[in-house]
């Protein structure tokens, strides 16, 4: 085991009030050309929660709850939170880190998988704010965790329990992000969710047809992204007969806006409007067992 002086948990980040929510939304897709009116109609999802994003209170719970599992067996470790895109922000907490004397540091990132966007976007962002910060320690990202235990367990019972608030028969699909096709690693994280789904699958329903579909693309019409989209499939299974879908979102640790809006509002609109019986499987969030996580994965560094 290495030895660390630190955990940092690391995440994407959230509006926190209305005012937020634009200049977050610029944070994320700075250097991409957003149009401002794609922006806006994005932040329209936020507004109707209060413009605040669930992440943000999503990571004070799991970092409390990591904190309770380190102290119930006997980790020393302190556990510090940065953002990617809103505070507090990596180079912030990097920052502190050093003030405090933290020489080297484990990353647990709310991102189980492999790919561009869901890893080494993190990898880039920890190099970045080591440069901002003179003295800053060495952090280490912990390894993805898609297939660990304690990322797959909650998922099964989450899944068996939007299952049995189904008539007889529901299907289970499974979502995570859509990327686009061209994006590094692309295969390898598409790879892993469909591991991750065909594991879940096979314990909360053995032998239950089930599939893996996406969410959430952006960018324009023109540029290829994964496939199918949770709305398209949701028509699909109706024509063929499906009555009931429970949604179980293996691509998300938490139930942050792109779960509470694309799968809570949008899709769960979209089933109403077809007739289909809709449940949505809850995330790991603070689950004492996610938040377990990190203790497992420092055991093995």
């Amino acid at each position: 085991m290495r030895s660390y002086d630190a955990l940092l948990l690391l995440s994407f980040g959230g509006p926190e009030g209305p005012e937020d929510v634009i200049p977050f939304l610029e944070n994320v897709t700075r250097g991409r050309n957003i149009p401002k009116e794609r922006l806006e109609e994005v932040g329209e999802h936020y507004r109707l929660f209060g413009g605040v994003s669930p992440i943000n209170q999503l990571c004070r719970d799991l970092k409390a709850a990591i904190e309770r599992d380190f102290a119930a067996h006997g980790v020393d470790l302190p556990v510090y939170w940065g953002n990617r895109n809103w505070t507090p922000y990596l180079a912030d907490t990097v920052r502190q880190m050093t003030a405090d004397g933290i020489r080297r540091a484990a990353a647990f990132v709310t991102s189980a998988y492999s790919g561009y966007s869901t890893n080494d976007q993190y990898l880039k962002d920890i190099a970045r704010a080591r440069e901002e910060v003179p003295g800053a320690p060495e952090i280490d990202k912990l390894p993805v965790y898609w297939d660990r235990p304690g990322f797959i367990d909650p998922f099964v019972d989450a899944a068996q329990d939007a299952l049995s608030s189904l008539p007889e028969g529901a299907r289970l699909v499974f979502t995570a992000h859509s990327v686009p096709l061209a994006q590094p690693n692309r295969e390898l994280y598409a790879s892993e969710l469909e591991q991750a789904a065909r594991t879940v699958a096979g314990r909360a329903a053995p032998g239950a047809p089930w599939d893996l579909v996406y969410q959430s693309r952006s960018g324009p019409p023109s540029q290829p992204w994964l496939e199918p989209q949770i709305t398209d499939h949701l028509e699909k299974l109706h024509r063929e007969g499906v009555r009931a879908v429970a949604v179980v979102p293996i691509g998300f640790v938490s139930d942050h806006m792109e779960v509470k809006y694309d799968l809570d509002v949008e899709a769960a609109e979209r089933a109403a409007e077809l007739g289909l019986a809709y449940a949505r499987a809850a995330t790991p969030g603070a689950d004492p067992r996610f938040a377990a996580l990190p203790r497992h994965l420092l055991g093995e560094a």
